[in-house]
């Protein structure tokens, strides 16, 4: 069976088409590879790419664009809802057909290498490709984002995996890592309220948020960690942002594993702890691609009769998740396997 790896980089910058033209252009010019979707966002200044080839094809095209990138975007300049490290802020792989995640942490480890030897940028490894706990997860290396990395860089538990630990103004650090399918997708509210957005996320993400006592002091335990409040919702990632462009604010979501805790059960959720908040959900968006078995679950969900057809189940989840709610939802262009 033929290996098939997706790649899904995301860029520092989604205001400047010159720039997000040029990384497209430099992924289109690798044989072998299939740019599937570019997704610029100007609240968040980030671009979302995704593509898919061959494992070689698929490095190759993972550098050039990295490259691309490094040379047209200025981190010093840069100012983005959307918290990040670098220019090119993470570029994952994820095995699709035929490939193995181990496939995936070694393409890691191939691009990490490369791009801290010739472009100079520090590398950090997440998820799958780190042997370190504490650089599992992409939101603990962020942590500080692109303004703590000069510090972030002195402390030695913070050593790049890959390049020196030296700080890079222009380009500021890169992640990278193997991965499964995220689903990138994002809730409105009817509120411009930001902190009411941050109050849902603190509810549902798996790692909750801090416990405190009665005189808003963070509680430990014995071997000083701060204890936690854990969310409702399993493998999700969420804060709170404003979205500019409609006047809302959003809850920003990462499905982990779409798997452990679904679209529909994540908008669900979202949904009751805003009406506890005494505002409304709206609709919601998707950045980038998904799975076909997750809008189908969605659709499967939301529907009364079990034996519609599989574009009939999409389009019921389309309608009930409110995803045509700021531009048509294209289902040809949003769903991995129709792309493929």
């Amino acid at each position: 069976m033929r290996k098939l790896i997706e790649c899904v980089p995301n860029f520092s910058e989604g205001q400047n088409q010159e720039t997000i033209d040029s990384i497209s252009a430099s992924i289109r010019s690798i044989p072998g590879v299939r740019l599937l979707n570019v997704e610029p966002d100007k609240d968040y200044n980030r671009t979302v790419v995704t593509f898919i080839g061959e494992p070689e094809a698929v490095l190759e095209t993972a550098f050039q664009a990295t490259k691309t990138a490094a040379e047209r975007i200025d981190m010093a300049k840069h100012k983005g809802e959307h918290p990040r490290i670098g220019a090119v802020d993470v570029v994952p792989f994820v095995p699709i057909s035929g490939a193995t995640m181990s496939d995936c942490v070694q393409l890691a480890n191939a691009f990490g290498k490369r791009v801290a030897s010739e472009l100079d940028i520090p590398i950090y490894l997440y998820e799958y490709a780190s042997h370190l706990r504490y650089r599992k997860n992409l939101s603990d290396i962020r942590k500080g984002e692109y303004e703590g990395l000069t510090e972030k860089l002195k402390d030695p538990e913070w050593k790049p995996d890959y390049g020196k630990p030296i700080f890079n103004p222009k380009s500021g650090a890169t992640v990278t890592g193997a991965r499964k399918i995220l689903i990138a997708y994002n809730v409105n509210l009817n509120t411009q309220d930001v902190t009411l957005a941050h109050e849902i996320a603190l509810r549902i993400r798996e790692s909750g948020r801090p416990m405190k006592d009665k005189f808003d002091n963070l509680l430990k335990n014995e071997k000083g960690e701060t204890i936690k409040i854990p969310g409702s919702l399993k493998a999700i990632k969420a804060l709170g942002i404003f979205l500019e462009r409609y006047k809302i604010a959003q809850v920003s979501i990462n499905l982990v594993d779409f798997e452990i805790t679904s679209l529909h059960e994540t908008y669900e959720e979202v949904k009751k702890q805003a009406q506890a908040l005494d505002i409304d959900v709206t609709g919601s968006e998707l950045v980038g691609l998904i799975p076909l078995t997750a809008m189908l679950k969605a659709g499967k969900f939301y529907s009364d009769e079990k034996l519609l057809g599989e574009q009939e189940y999409v389009s019921l989840a389309v309608e009930k998740l409110g995803l045509n709610q700021f531009e048509p939802f294209d289902m040809r262009k949003k769903i991995i396997e129709y792309q493929i």
